[in-house]
């Protein structure tokens, strides 16, 4: 890892997520074509809320553990740096730890002692509340104008870092960077950017990589190389059998993105406008003529959420063919009646609490744009429940159980009998969360945001 300029560097990015699960013998392949560092996103906000809010990892540490030990072998062995980002789902400092204390085990079981920088990435409400009477946060789309409470009332929050956190890590010689929330090209971008490679095909290259497989022939069979040098950059993928094409590595600009030419950063804009995707053989691409646009103002992103309640779920099956004839007019029917026997039985009312039920087999998914007109064979009724704390959540959940187990329709003379999928009928899902920040705030510098710690080598052995 000496400072010495490169005059390409090899990215190798295993999985679209730590956790995920990779072939060994992409790792090896890799290894092979001389990959100078690896990195791999650890989180998203993908799966909603839940995981900021509660700080809690979406992935099983077991998982994590698998991946990790192939990862930090690897890393030991040729000597290279491996870095994660936004650990532990969301990039909480939770997560960071979460992670490092599998690392910590990993090194100790395997006698490593490669050197790990962790990079928090948590912010302090009262600290944003400053920034935002100086004007200096922004809403981004859809969001309006940030309310001071708001940040009060998150459980935790969020920024997420771009290349430069993880640059100044290395370059204090961590040879394992744990990250919170960053960018997931940032976790691709920041060793390539810190050996002298240009920013367009670096951050370009990022992009691609950031989900691993994503952008080749076969995406469940690991992750790809990206080799980036003065003029462009080179993608293949890891494993034997898999290809890339110029359409599938293009087409990854169309991911996640709300313009398929032009993605922010904290630091700028990656511009593709005029990026040209020439294949080299039947398996790897050349990307050429990608740009970086930097901004005039470092920005970070925030990410907040907070609790809006307590969940009960309750789930019951329908193969009556006459009510499934009448499915829509039976779910009204059923949230008329639940309405009313909450207000006579508990005391509540519709302001106190809510309930959604979701029809699966008819129009759960697109609700009143679902194009189909002819009745389900089955259908698989949802109620969520939701109230200010769990015990009312629950009791109006009860309340539905002999209406989710018997209503009929108006028209029949008889009770039908429906299926729980559970006994107990209902479940008990806990605190829900809302993601309520979606805003950048201006930076004083790149890494002012962010708190980076060393850990020593423990010595194992």
């Amino acid at each position: 890892m000496g400072d010495e300029p490169a005059g390409s560097v090899r990215v190798l990015t295993p999985a679209g997520m730590l956790g995920a699960g990779f072939p060994d013998i992409t790792i090896e392949r890799g290894l092979e074509l001389g990959a100078d560092v690896i990195s791999v996103d650890g989180g998203s906000t993908d799966s909603g809320p839940y995981y900021l809010g509660s700080s809690q990892p979406k992935t099983t540490r077991a998982a994590v553990a698998r991946d990790l030990r192939v990862l930090l072998k690897a890393a030991a062995r040729v000597d290279i740096p491996l870095i994660v980002g936004s650990c532990g789902t969301s990039g909480t400092d939770d997560g960071v730890d979460w992670v490092a204390g599998i690392v910590d085990d990993i090194q100790a079981e395997e006698g490593l002692d490669l050197p790990v920088a962790r990079i928090y990435s948590e912010q302090d409400a009262g600290r944003l509340k400053e920034r935002l009477a100086a004007g200096h946060i922004r809403p981004l789309p859809p969001l309006g104008e940030l309310r001071p409470e708001t940040l009060d009332d998150c459980t935790h929050i969020v920024g997420m870092m771009g290349h430069e956190p993880i640059v100044a890590a290395l370059e204090a010689g961590a040879q394992v960077v744990l990250a919170g929330r960053a960018t997931d090209t940032a976790v691709a971008a920041a060793y390539p950017l810190m050996k002298g490679m240009p920013a367009g095909p670096t951050w370009h290259a990022a992009k691609i990589v950031e989900c691993g497989g994503q952008c080749t022939s076969n995406p469940r069979e690991g992750g790809v190389l990206a080799t980036i040098d003065a003029t462009g950059f080179v993608i293949e993928p890891l494993h034997p059998d898999v290809s890339c094409t110029p359409i599938s590595v293009a087409a990854h600009m169309l991911y996640e993105t709300v313009n398929p030419f032009r993605m922010r950063e904290p630091d700028g804009t990656i511009d593709v406008s005029d990026a040209t995707y020439t294949a080299l053989d039947d398996r790897r691409v050349r990307v050429e003529g990608s740009l970086f646009h930097v901004a005039e103002q470092h920005t970070v992103k925030l990410e907040g959420a907070r609790v809006t309640g307590y969940e009960t779920m309750s789930f019951s099956a329908i193969r009556d063919p006459h009510i499934l004839a009448r499915i829509e007019d039976w779910a009204d029917l059923l949230h008329e009646i639940l309405t009313q026997r909450v207000e006579q039985t508990l005391g509540l009312g519709a302001d106190k609490y809510a309930f959604d039920v979701r029809l699966y087999g008819h129009n759960a998914v697109l609700g009143k744009n679902d194009p189909a007109r002819t009745p389900p064979r089955e259908v698989g009724v949802m109620l969520l429940v939701s109230a200010p704390d769990q015990a009312t959540a629950t009791a109006v959940a009860k309340i539905a159980n002999p209406l989710m187990l018997h209503l009929p329709t108006r028209d029949m003379n008889y009770l039908p009998s429906l299926a729980f999928a559970t006994s107990p009928a209902e479940t008990e899902r806990g605190a829900a969360y809302e993601f309520v920040l979606h805003h950048t705030v201006d930076s004083i510098t790149p890494t002012d945001m962010f708190r980076i710690e060393a850990q020593e080598p423990a010595h194992h052995g």
